[in-house]
């Protein structure tokens, strides 16, 4: 999710989805459309840890969530500890959400584009840079068919 649209997230936002597992149902402020995200196990972890937290209660939202300039800084802070190179941002986040997590377990890119509340799919294709892993497993596929 967009820094903003984790900022204004309420506990009312978290609903039974159609499998009956918890989604979050919201509309990204940036677009207006619609975001349907079925959480997985360590964001469900997070929502709990954080569910009694003055400010979340204080604020009526789901996260105690810093500035945007605080969370980038503490991202910086981790990435030199961990001797990452790459700049680690709070938007860079997205990006590997829609790269790295998805494709990487064949999660459709037209499901990735339905969460990410794009407005098309040309949109998500900017975001998910197709991989060389993805294309070489792809093809693995296709080979197979061919031997």
């Amino acid at each position: 999710m967009a820094y903003v649209d984790v900022k204004k997230l309420k506990a009312s936002e978290i609903v039974k989805g159609v499998d009956g597992e918890l989604w979050i149902f919201t509309k990204r402020q940036k677009t207006d459309i619609a975001s349907r995200i079925p959480l997985l196990p360590p964001a469900l972890k997070v929502i709990e840890k954080y569910k009694d937290h003055p400010k979340c209660i204080i604020d009526d939202t789901l996260l105690p969530v810093l500035s945007k300039q605080k969370m980038n800084a503490y991202l910086k802070e981790i990435a030199d500890f961990c001797g990452i190179q790459k700049e680690l941002t709070y938007h860079i986040a997205r990006h590997t959400f829609a790269t790295t997590v998805t494709q990487m377990n064949k999660v459709p890119i037209e499901t990735v584009s339905k969460m990410l509340g794009h407005t098309n799919i040309k949109m998500t294709q900017h975001y998910a840079k197709i991989l060389d892993f993805k294309i070489g497993e792809d093809m693995a596929h296709l080979r197979k068919k061919f031997s």
